[in-house]
C-alpha cells in the first residue's frame, strides 16, 4: 500500500492544478446542492423494538388522526400576586391565546388545543393554568413560522401582567454553537504556527480541513430531507471532520518537511510523505470509520444516520490529506518552510537533517525519561486516570427534559410553574394504550389508580371502533426521577401484551435501556475490528491489546469527568452548565465510538514510526526514542488542535452538543497526553522485543500492508537505478 500511496502523492504533487480544480469543483457542487435543497428539519426519531415505539405504532393504526408522535406544547399562565386565572381579566387573556392558536399562523399544523377551563387544567389555588396544544407533526418537523407563532402566542397576556411561559418539544430547535467553534479554529491556527514556524504551512491544514468539512457538511445539508438527517448530524460531522481533517493534513505536511530536511527533491518528498505518513492516515481513518459506522449496532435510525454521515466526512478528510494536501504543497513551494530552513535546503549550507539529530528534541528527552522509569510512569498514569474515573461508578443516565434547561429559558420556567402549581408529575404524563375493548380499558385504569406514585388517571378514551383506548397517567414525581421509571415498569409488569406504556417519559426510559443493552455488543464489535486492523498495521498482538486497554482507561476517566461536571456540578459554572442532571443515555456509547476512533489516530501515528525504526534494525528502546523524536511534537500539536476544536462546542446552546464537546475534549486530553505519551512508551519499554511478537502461523495468514514502507524503500532503490527513476520530471517539479 505504501508504494501505491507514494505514487498517488507524487502524482497529485505533479498534477497539482488538476487535483485542486477537482476538489474545488466538488466543493462548489456540494455547496450548490446545499443551497438548492429545502431547509432541513431536525430529523425524525424512533426506537424500533421498544414498547413505547410499539404503542406509537398502534396509536397510528387505531387512532389514525391522532398524530401520536406529534409535537406538544404547554402554555403555562400564572396570575399576578393576589389574582387568579379564573378572574374575568386573566380568563379573557387566556382564551385569546386559545383562539389565536386555533385560528392564527401555524393553525394548519395544530390538531387540537385544550381550553384549560374546560379541560380542568387550573391549579387548586387558581393561580396557574395551562393550555395543551397538539401538533400534526413531530417537534423536529415543525416549520419555523409555526414555532414562531407559538412563541408569540402569549405576548398579549404578558402585556396584561400575566406570567406566560411555554414548554414542550414543539420549541425544539437546531443547536447553536456560538463563537466557541471559531475560537477552536483560532487556537488550532496558533498551534500550527508554533509547530511549523511558517504561516503557509500552518494555514495549509486549516484550508484543506475546511474544504473537506465544507464538502461533507454541504452534502449532508443537500441530502438532509431525502435521508431524514437532523441538524445535530451536521454539527457532529463538523466537529469530527475539522478535528481529523486538521490532524491528517498536519501529519502529511510534517513528514513532507522531514523528507525535505533529508535533502530530497520536492516531488520525491511529497511522494514519500504520502507513502509513509499517508499509510498511517488511511488506517487511522479506518478506525474512526469503523467506530462511527458501528453505531448501527444500536439499531436507532437517528444514531445510525449520524454515524454514517460523520464517517463520510472522515473519508473525505482522508482523501483530502492524500491528494489535495500534496497538490497544495506543490503550489506553496519553499514557503512551507521557515526562513532558516529555506536557505539551508534551497540555498547554501547543509541540509537540515545533517545536524538536526545532534541536539535531542523534547520528544527524545521525554522518551528517554520514560525508558529510565517505566514502572513509575506506568503506575502514575494508571492510578491518576483511575482516580478521575471514580465518579463514573455513580453514573446516572437518562434523556434531559425541560427541567434540565437553563433557568433563563421559557421551557425551564414553564416546567417550574407546572411543578409548583400542579406537581412535578404533570411535566411528564404517561400514555397507556390499551389494545382491547372498554371493559379491559376500565379495569386497566382501576388497577393503575391503586399504584403508589400515581397522582391522577384520566378515564379511558376509546377510538371509533371501540377496540382500543388511551389512558393518561400523571405520576407523582418528575419525569427524570427513578420513582417515575419504577412506576413505568410497575405498570408494564402488571399488564399483558395488550397494554402498552408510551409518551415522552416512557420513550426516554426505553431509549436509555436500549443504549445500555447495546453498549457491550458495540464495544466488542468496534474494539474487535480495530484490534484486527491494528494487528495488520503493527504485526503484533500485544501492541493492539495495549492500545485497546489504554483506550478503555481513557474513556472511563473521561466519563468520570463528565459525571463530575454535568451530573454533580463540579466546575459547572466554568463550563456553562446551569442545570445538573442525568448524563444523556447516548453519551457512553457515543464516547466509546468516537473516542476509540480518534484515540487510535495517535496510536497509529506514534507507534507506526516506532515500528518503522524497529523493522529497520533498531533495538526496542531505541525504536521508542526514534518514534518520539519524529512524532511526539506533531502528536502533541494534533492533540491540542483536536481538544481545541471539541472544546469549542462546549459553548453550544444544546446540552447534548455541550456534553459531547466536553467529553470528547477531555477524552482526547487523557488519551493523547497520559495514555499515548506516557503509558504506551512505558509498556513498550517493559515488553522489549515481546511487544513486536506475532506467531509465525498468524504472520503467514495476515496480509502485509507495509505501513512502515519497507516495500516502498525497495521500490525506490530499484527505480533509482532505472532511467525512468524519480529524477525524470525534476525540471517540471522545480518549475
Amino acid at each position: 500500500m505504501a508504494t501505491f500511496l507514494y505514487r498517488l502523492g507524487r502524482g497529485a504533487f505533479r498534477r497539482r492544478g488538476l487535483v485542486a480544480l477537482l476538489w474545488v469543483a466538488l466543493l462548489f457542487a456540494a455547496g450548490f446542492g446545499a443551497a438548492s435543497a429545502s431547509a432541513p428539519t431536525s430529523g425524525s426519531f424512533s426506537i424500533p423494538g421498544t414498547e413505547a415505539q410499539k404503542a406509537f405504532d398502534l396509536l397510528d393504526k387505531r387512532f389514525p388522526g391522532m398524530a401520536a408522535d406529534g409535537a406538544t406544547a404547554r402554555i403555562v399562565i400564572k396570575a399576578p400576586e393576589g389574582a387568579k386565572v379564573t378572574d374575568p381579566g386573566p380568563k379573557a387573556e387566556v382564551q385569546k391565546i386559545v383562539s389565536g392558536l386555533k385560528t392564527g399562523p401555524g393553525a394548519a399544523e395544530i390538531s387540537s388545543v385544550a381550553d384549560p377551563y374546560e379541560a380542568q387544567a387550573v391549579s387548586q389555588d387558581g393561580s396557574t393554568a395551562y393550555i395543551s396544544a397538539k401538533y400534526n407533526v413531530s417537534g423536529m418537523e415543525l416549520k419555523d413560522p409555526t414555532r414562531d407563532a407559538l412563541k408569540d402566542s402569549g405576548e398579549g397576556a404578558k402585556a396584561a401582567g400575566l406570567n406566560v411561559q411555554i414548554g414542550g418539544d414543539a420549541l425544539m430547535a437546531a443547536p447553536e454553537t456560538g463563537s466557541g467553534e471559531i475560537i477552536g479554529i483560532a487556537v488550532a491556527a496558533i498551534v500550527l504556527v508554533i509547530t511549523f514556524g511558517s504561516l503557509i504551512a500552518a494555514g495549509l491544514p486549516l484550508l484543506t480541513a475546511l474544504i473537506g468539512v465544507g464538502i461533507g457538511v454541504s452534502s449532508i445539508t443537500a441530502l438532509a430531507n431525502v435521508l431524514d438527517l437532523g441538524n445535530t448530524t451536521a454539527t457532529l460531522a463538523t466537529m469530527i471532520g475539522l478535528a481529523v481533517g486538521i490532524d491528517y493534513a498536519l501529519f502529511i505536511v510534517s513528514r513532507y518537511r522531514a523528507e525535505l530536511a533529508e535533502g530530497r527533491e520536492r516531488d520525491e518528498a511529497a511522494g514519500r510523505a504520502v507513502g509513509t505518513a499517508g499509510s498511517a492516515v488511511v488506517f487511522a481513518g479506518l478506525t474512526v470509520v469503523i467506530a462511527l459506522v458501528g453505531l448501527a449496532v444500536v439499531n436507532i435510525p437517528m444514531l445510525t444516520k449520524m454515524g454514517f454521515a460523520a464517517a463520510g466526512t472522515v473519508v473525505i478528510a482522508v482523501l483530502v490529506a492524500l491528494t489535495l494536501v500534496p497538490a497544495i504543497l506543490a503550489f506553496a513551494g519553499r514557503k512551507v518552510l521557515p526562513a532558516g530552513q529555506k536557505s539551508r535546503l534551497f540555498g547554501k549550507g547543509k541540509p537540515v537533517g545533517a545536524d538536526g539529530q545532534k541536539k535531542p528534541n523534547g520528544g527524545t528527552r521525554w522518551a528517554r525519561f520514560v525508558l529510565r522509569r517505566p514502572v513509575v510512569v506506568l503506575l502514575a498514569g494508571v492510578i491518576g486516570l483511575g482516580i478521575i474515573a471514580i465518579p463514573a461508578t455513580k453514573l446516572e443516565m437518562g434523556l434531559p427534559d425541560d427541567g434540565a434547561q437553563p433557568v433563563s429559558t421559557t421551557q425551564r420556567q414553564a416546567y417550574d410553574l407546572l411543578s409548583d402549581g400542579f406537581g412535578p408529575g404533570f411535566n411528564g404524563p404517561l400514555m397507556v394504550v390499551v389494545d382491547g375493548d372498554k371493559a379491559l380499558a376500565d379495569s386497566t385504569a382501576d388497577r393503575i389508580k391503586g399504584l403508589d406514585g400515581v397522582v391522577a388517571v384520566t378515564p379511558p378514551t376509546l377510538n371509533e371502533a371501540g377496540d382500543a383506548a388511551v389512558i393518561t397517567v400523571i405520576p407523582k414525581d418528575r419525569p427524570s426521577s427513578t420513582h417515575t421509571e419504577e412506576l413505568v415498569h410497575e405498570i408494564r409488569d402488571g399488564s399483558g401484551d395488550d397494554v402498552l406504556v408510551t409518551g415522552a417519559t416512557a420513550m426516554n426510559i426505553d431509549f436509555s435501556q436500549k443504549m445500555n443493552d447495546a453498549l457491550l455488543p458495540y464495544l466488542a464489535l468496534v474494539v474487535g475490528l480495530a484490534f484486527l486492523l491494528l494487528m495488520l498495521v503493527f504485526r503484533s498482538i500485544l501492541v493492539p491489546l495495549k492500545a485497546a486497554l489504554g483506550f478503555l482507561l481513557s474513556v472511563v476517566a473521561a466519563l468520570g469527568a463528565v459525571v463530575a461536571v454535568f451530573q454533580w456540578g463540579w466546575l459547572g459554572s466554568v463550563f456553562g452548565v446551569e442545570q445538573t442532571g442525568p448524563i444523556m443515555s447516548m453519551m457512553p456509547i457515543f464516547m466509546v465510538g468516537v473516542v476509540f476512533g480518534l484515540a487510535m489516530d495517535y496510536e497509529v501515528f506514534l507507534v507506526t514510526r516506532m515500528r518503522e525504526a524497529y523493522v529497520h534494525g533498531e533495538r526496542p528502546g531505541q525504536a521508542v526514542v526514534t518514534g518520539f523524536r519524529y512524532s511526539a511534537r506533531v502528536v502533541v500539536a494534533a492533540a491540542v488542535i483536536m481538544i481545541a476544536v471539541f472544546a469549542g462546542f462546549i459553548g453550544a446552546s444544546e446540552q447534548m452538543v455541550k456534553m459531547i464537546g466536553f467529553g470528547l475534549a477531555v477524552a482526547v486530553f487523557f488519551d493523547a497526553f497520559v495514555v499515548r505519551m506516557a503509558i504506551v512508551p512505558a509498556v513498550l519499554a517493559l515488553l522489549g522485543h515481546k511487544a513486536w511478537w506475532l506467531p509465525k502461523w498468524l504472520d503467514r495468514l495476515l496480509p502485509n500492508v507495509d505501513v512502515e514502507g519497507e516495500s516502498l524503500r525497495k521500490h525506490l532503490e530499484k527505480s533509482a537505478d532505472s532511467p525512468e527513476g524519480p529524477d525524470k520530471d525534476r525540471e517540471l517539479v522545480n518549475a
